[in-house]
């Protein structure tokens, strides 16, 4: 009896033990989210309003940018050159004296980036409404481009998907259909040559949607290094 007795003490001594131990633990981490936000001076709910405002802000002024006509052509950064296998096409082309046809199939290319791009606001627009707050603490303090990063990988595929039929229609509308087939005509019908014909669609497509990360990326660094361009308090308050 005495024996039942002693394990149920000891018992109840390692549970009260576990229990304050685990109090002790919660209590600290209590303290640290308290002395978190008392450093960083913002709640995780302003924080996240902030990053979606930064972001709403940014995409509006970018697409503004790449939506005026050589916001492609005339950017280096972003231009859209002929893709990377049709390198071979592009110089063969142009030692034959055909640089016109190759400069008509750039210019369209990029002419229907500039024409779609308008088209990419709301898609954006929707995804930044659909973040969460779980990494906006992260994004708030991370790199000076963790937001556009961070939208890139959890957006990159639907605005393929939902940004495709834009680009197709823009292509038409520039005729950049018409000039990319007249160079790969061109160059297929040359003797001895390897026949390339690569995918316009997707390749403009996701061109143009690097092109627009590209100017995200440049307004978000904007809005946290340039006091200025933090138009609103709340903006002010958490990238000040």
């Amino acid at each position: 009896m005495k024996k039942v007795v002693f394990i149920i003490f000891v018992t109840s001594l390692i549970s009260i033990q576990a229990n304050a131990q685990f109090f002790k633990e919660l209590k600290k981490a209590a303290e640290n989210v308290i002395e978190e936000t008392s450093k960083t001076g913002f709640t995780e709910e302003e924080a996240g309003k902030a990053l979606k405002e930064a972001l709403t802000i940014g995409i509006k002024k970018g697409v503004e940018q790449l939506s005026k006509t050589d916001g492609y052509l005339k950017d280096p950064e972003i231009k859209i050159p002929m893709p990377k296998e049709a390198k071979s096409v592009e110089d063969k082309l142009r030692r034959l004296g055909q640089d016109k046809a190759v400069d008509n199939a750039i210019k369209a290319m990029n002419r229907a980036a500039e024409d779609a791009a308008n088209g990419a606001k709301d898609i954006f627009v929707k995804a930044i409404k659909e973040l969460t707050l779980k990494d906006v603490l992260n994004i708030v303090n991370g790199e000076n481009d963790a937001a556009s990063r961070y939208l890139e990988d959890h957006t990159r595929m639907l605005l393929v998907e939902k940004f495709k039929p834009v680009i197709i229609v823009s292509l038409e509308k520039v005729n950049a259909t018409k000039y990319w087939n007249t160079v790969f005509s061109k160059y297929n019908k040359l003797p001895f040559v390897k026949k390339v014909n690569p995918d316009l669609e997707d390749y403009v497509t996701n061109k143009a949607i690097d092109g627009l990360f590209v100017q995200i990326a440049k307004e978000e660094l904007e809005i946290r290094k340039n006091p200025v361009a933090r138009v609103t308090d709340l903006l002010k308050k958490v990238f000040g």
